[in-house]
């Protein structure tokens, strides 16, 4: 685990330009931070059970994230499972590049490979 007293950042965005394509939406949303999470919900209130497991696990590993509550766009919602080729929901990225959703992520955090990935 990270340093428990690190200053740890959790923050719901929203998008500043809807007018681009769907892609380009997408993109500009993993890339505003290197870890990401397409979540149901904010992490102050999931709206679900694996977006939760997830926000869990990456406050567990004391790292900063930005997320984005697929729930509030449709186009989004829709446009990042055509975006990764992974159709549910949540969506781990770290620098870019799809991690998994929960099993995934959960898995990588069992095994000890998730704290390297976060940490990299």
């Amino acid at each position: 685990m990270t340093n428990p007293f690190a200053v740890v950042q959790r923050t719901a965005v929203e998008e500043e330009n809807k007018n681009l394509d769907i892609n380009t939406r997408i993109k500009n949303l993993i890339d505003s931070s290197p870890i990401f999470l397409f979540m149901k919900g904010v992490p102050d209130m999931p709206q679900c059970g694996f977006s939760a497991n997830v926000i869990r696990i990456l406050d567990h590993h004391g790292v900063s994230y930005k997320t984005f509550n697929i729930l509030s766009d449709m186009d989004i919602r829709d446009g990042v499972k055509q975006f990764s080729n992974w159709p549910t929901y949540p969506q781990l990225y770290v620098k870019g590049q799809l991690v998994g959703g929960n099993d995934i992520v959960t898995e990588l955090m069992q095994n000890g490979e998730l704290e390297e990935l976060l940490k990299a």
